[in-house]
């Protein structure tokens, strides 16, 4: 473990040791994964303290998405990736067209992998072969 003094420094320079959703390591992971039903419409909204941030939702992606956070603006249309100012929000909607579990990241993969900035959403319902055809039945990570 880190002692104070390399906490410090790694503060100082701007190092992050943990990048989260909701506030804790694994909050939206596991048992605490987000749940949805193909066919429902989620609303994702990042708000970014100080860092620049790029989310992402693998296996799907932002329907309409509003960078600014501003929802009197016109949303952005069909983005895999989008953009949260420092210091700032925004806000995604996507509707889950297949059952499966969709991975929300943080595209600064180091994050996301190594630091935490990772969230599941499992979805529930029929696959829908008319969409795309299935290689193999959804199964656990």
């Amino acid at each position: 473990m880190e002692n104070f003094s390399d906490s410090l420094e790694a503060m100082r320079r701007l190092i992050p040791t943990h990048v989260v959703f909701n506030g804790a390591e694994n909050a939206l992971t596991g048992d605490n994964a987000m749940t949805a039903k193909v066919g429902e419409t989620v609303l994702f909204i990042h708000a970014q303290a100080n860092r620049d941030s790029r989310p992402h939702l693998i296996g799907g992606h932002g329907d309409y998405v509003w960078e600014t956070g501003g929802f009197d603006d016109d949303p952005a249309t069909n983005i895999e990736t989008w953009f949260v100012r420092g210091g700032s929000a925004a806000a995604a909607i996507y509707t889950f067209v297949q059952p499966g579990t969709y991975a929300y990241v943080t595209h600064n993969l180091i994050e996301a992998v190594l630091l935490g900035g990772l969230a599941h959403v499992i979805v529930s319902g029929e696959w829908d072969d008319k969409i795309m055809t299935q290689v193999s039945a959804p199964s656990p990570i």
